[in-house]
């Protein structure tokens, strides 16, 4: 029989961690060379920091500000939406970021900059926006609840995020939704669709649903649904259905069974990945992340970085989110998926680290009620 109470307190842990990861790998998020990292910080990063006024790696330069991917100032594919009213709209600045288009068009801009050690990316508080739809309804997801906070929390004015940067597929979807697409066919694809950054969100819509008692099955299918609305990629999807099974054999593992060797097995079922043997022939993290698989964002990638780091440090979660971070590369998305995976392999929240987020007592209080929404409500 499942331990109900116990999935709870996990699901609690890694909903906090997830946070946790996101704030900590900010400073250096997309930092392509670790020694950079270490150039900035003198011991590397150990704890929330400030993001730095100057960023080595930014292309944030060479970003489209109207669509996704990336795109030449002031060429066609650049150039604002023409209302009927007629004057024209960009899509960072004027649609989403509001009054942040200022910040792309100069050289080694930091993508968060300006923000506060202990702050959360876009992609955290998509996924705050998120849990607070499931606690409206009871639990339950809603595809049109959640367009509905999505589009609110990304287009606020005053801006209800402290941000800079929005992702390809952000940017993608509003361009879409400006050309007067159906909003749930908003998903953009381009060259970097297929990212980790698409599996952010997935984690409290799998504790939501699956603490209520829907089966796994479905709650697969309800987060592949879901992904669709802002990833479409048949890969990426895949790859979610995966991550959701992991998430669930170790929500509802026993206490006497081993998180490292179910990590390992998944590995092996998901992408053929034998992590005993890969062990053994490595002699450093960045041996694996930056070098046998990239660390950017495409999943093909980011996903065995993922299982790779949770398998080494699923008993030690700070040093695991500490070395995801350190790594660099896209840290802050991959770093948020590793941690979920690590909350629940460890069942701890790093309380002293969430305690110095900014908005630990929001998020606190937002992941209590979904645990009490989703209890109340068990099927």
């Amino acid at each position: 029989m499942k331990n109900l109470a116990l999935a709870r307190d996990r699901a609690v842990a890694a909903l906090k961690m997830l946070y946790v990861a996101d704030s900590l790998a900010m400073p250096v998020h997309w930092y392509y060379n670790p020694m950079d990292i270490y150039r900035q910080f003198r011991c590397g990063i150990a704890h929330f920091e400030d993001a730095p006024d100057f960023h080595p790696s930014s292309i944030m330069s060479l970003h489209s500000t109207n669509k996704g991917g990336r795109g030449a100032r002031g060429s066609k594919g650049s150039s604002g939406w023409r209302g009927a009213a007629g004057p024209t709209k960009q899509i960072v600045g004027d649609v989403i970021l509001i009054g942040k288009r200022k910040f792309w068009n100069q050289p080694n801009q930091h993508y968060h900059q300006g923000m506060r050690a202990g702050e959360n990316t876009l992609n955290a508080h998509c996924a705050r926006a998120v849990t607070r739809m499931l606690v409206d309804r009871a639990g339950r997801y809603d595809e049109e609840a959640f367009l509905d906070a999505y589009i609110e929390l990304l287009t606020a004015d005053p801006p209800m995020h402290p941000d800079t940067y929005a992702e390809s597929y952000h940017r993608g979807f509003f361009a879409n939704l400006e050309a007067g697409k159906p909003r749930h066919r908003c998903g953009a694809v381009t060259h970097d669709t297929p990212s980790i950054g698409g599996l952010v969100c997935i984690a409290p819509i799998f504790f939501s649903e699956r603490l209520r008692g829907t089966s796994l099955d479905a709650v697969q299918e309800i987060c592949q649904g879901h992904l669709k609305l802002t990833h479409p990629d048949q890969y990426l999807a895949k790859v979610c259905t995966d991550y959701v099974g992991l998430l669930d054999d170790l929500l509802f593992l026993d206490e006497s069974e081993s998180a490292q060797q179910l990590i390992s097995a998944w590995s092996k079922r998901s992408i053929s990945l034998q992590l005993s043997e890969l062990m053994g022939k490595i002699y450093s993290d960045n041996d694996v992340v930056g070098k046998l698989f990239s660390s950017a964002c495409y999943i093909t990638d980011s996903w065995p970085s993922v299982l790779y780091l949770a398998y080494k440090y699923c008993d030690s979660p700070e040093a695991g989110l500490i070395s995801n971070t350190n790594l660099g590369g896209d840290n802050v998305h991959r770093g948020a998926v590793l941690a979920t995976l690590l909350g629940l392999a460890s069942g701890g929240s790093l309380a002293d680290h969430f305690s110095q987020l900014v908005d630990n007592v929001a998020i606190e209080l937002e992941i209590t009620q979904l645990v009490e929404a989703v209890s109340s409500n068990a099927q």
